[in-house]
């Protein structure tokens, strides 16, 4: 009896195990990893960032004209999209800094923040620089960073605010405030 209930045990064991082994597979990892069409790439390509620079990521298709015009198209589209986080970066903030400073009317203040944010763009590009590149192994394709210090681009913005208020009086006089500096100085640290 007591080797018909061992035998009996261990059956019941083995179906278990074999019954265990084929249950579903453990469902696959998310691969997080950044891919480029499906190859891996430097995580820059995917979220452009640098240490205290605003970044912009530019991408240029292999062309027959070689890497000289490949590089040009790529910085260009890079600064393209630099500009671009820039204008909002900046009308971001202006828009912060205005709020809580209490200015004016909505008109107003949407004027004095698209002059900000179109001067900036224009200006604060040419100390943009070309940080790092890469070629997609397989498609040719040229990925570059492009970067502008945040500290040049937040004292552009500060002369530019003080710019635009300066050609409104009413503006310019509540800007002028105490509390006006010291919200302006917390938007755009400068060292």
């Amino acid at each position: 009896m007591l080797k018909t209930l061992s035998s009996i045990a261990l059956a019941g064991l083995i179906a278990a195990g074999i019954s265990g082994c084929g249950a579903q597979p453990a469902p696959e990892e998310a691969d997080f990893r950044c891919k480029q069409d499906n190859v891996l790439a430097p995580e820059w390509t995917c979220v452009p960032m640098a240490e205290g620079a605003y970044a912009g990521l530019g991408v240029a298709q292999k062309s027959q004209a070689g890497i000289n015009l490949m590089m040009t198209e790529a910085q260009a589209n890079g600064r393209d999209d630099l500009a671009r986080q820039i204008q909002v970066q900046v009308k971001n903030k202006v828009e912060n800094f205005t709020r809580a400073t209490g200015v004016g009317s909505g008109e107003s203040v949407d004027k004095v923040t698209t002059a900000v944010s179109k001067q900036i763009a224009k200006v604060d590009l040419s100390g943009s620089k070309m940080i790092k590149s890469w070629t997609h192994p397989a498609n040719g394709s040229l990925y570059v960073l492009m970067a502008v210090s945040q500290d040049s681009v937040n004292k552009e913005v500060k002369d530019a605010v003080k710019t635009s208020f300066k050609n409104d009086e009413a503006l310019w006089q509540q800007f002028q405030s105490k509390q006006a500096l010291e919200g302006l100085d917390k938007e755009f640290p400068t060292e």
